[in-house]
């Protein structure tokens, strides 16, 4: 039988009374910062109706090329798969607040998108939303650049009159109208995920995360295997966080296969 040094045991004991400051410590700043990890209410109504198809909410700023990339993954992954995906606003004006720096200011001429995009979930639902994202998104993300305000104020009017929808919703843009109704769709994705997060947010399954982060969409086959290993990853209620440093622009141009629909 091996008997523990004396320098052994003081190191035990010294740890476990680290350990219990440590562990008071840490339940202060995750009470401080962090929220009840939440499924969201689209997640909790396909439950109830006890739906087989994966829950998916996907947190959208029409502006963000990353938000972009992953709705074409998941437009992409429904062609093969049943989902139950739906579309929400989120800010990524609201994401940086606090923040005064070159970037900030940037959003600040980037608002407008996000503010019409709020304005059609509130007056004709998610699945108008969705549509008028997928139009929005072709115009702006034909190629990588960074689009004017003149552009995202062009390329919100014309997706309107694509999808469909009144013109007059392009107002919405100048206005902080909607402002409190695009807060609460934000904090609804943002709150479960944390301090740390960023575009896009996806909820899935009830769990919550920012990303996957991805600088091309991928097709085919390669879609359903990434589709599958997020999901098992927000299966894994200890697993957080996986991240490499970005080296390139994203690659934001995509169109559905012929005859697929977008």
């Amino acid at each position: 039988m091996r008997h523990a040094s004396p320098r052994r045991t003081l190191s035990n004991m010294t740890r476990h009374d680290q350990t219990g400051a440590d562990l008071d410590l840490w339940d202060q700043v995750t009470r401080t910062y962090f929220t009840e990890r939440l499924g969201t209410v689209p997640t909790e109504y396909a439950r109830q109706r006890q739906s087989t198809a994966p829950g998916v909410d996907l947190y959208v700023d029409p502006v963000c090329p990353y938000t972009w990339v992953v709705a074409c993954w998941l437009r992409e992954v429904a062609q093969h798969r049943d989902l139950d995906l739906r579309y929400h606003v989120m800010s990524l004006l609201m994401l940086n607040e606090g923040r005064n720096d070159t970037y900030s200011r940037q959003l600040d001429a980037s608002t407008g998108p996000s503010r019409v995009a709020t304005a059609v979930v509130t007056h004709h639902g998610s699945e108008a939303f969705r549509t008028w994202h997928g139009a929005f998104g072709n115009l702006i993300f034909d190629h990588w650049r960074y689009p004017t305000p003149t552009e995202y104020r062009d390329a919100s009017a014309a997706a309107l009159r694509e999808a469909g929808l009144p013109a007059t919703l392009a107002d919405a843009a100048d206005t902080t109208e909607y402002d409190e109704a695009l807060r609460r769709s934000h904090e609804e994705g943002t709150r479960p995920v944390g301090i740390d997060g960023g575009t896009p947010v996806v909820h899935i399954d009830g769990t919550a995360f920012f990303g996957p982060v991805l600088n091309a969409v991928p097709r085919g086959d390669d879609a359903l295997r990434l589709f599958d290993g997020v999901r098992l990853l927000a299966g894994c209620p200890d697993f957080y966080e996986l991240k490499r440093t970005r080296s390139t622009p994203p690659d934001v141009s995509y169109r559905p296969m012929e005859g697929k629909a977008p």
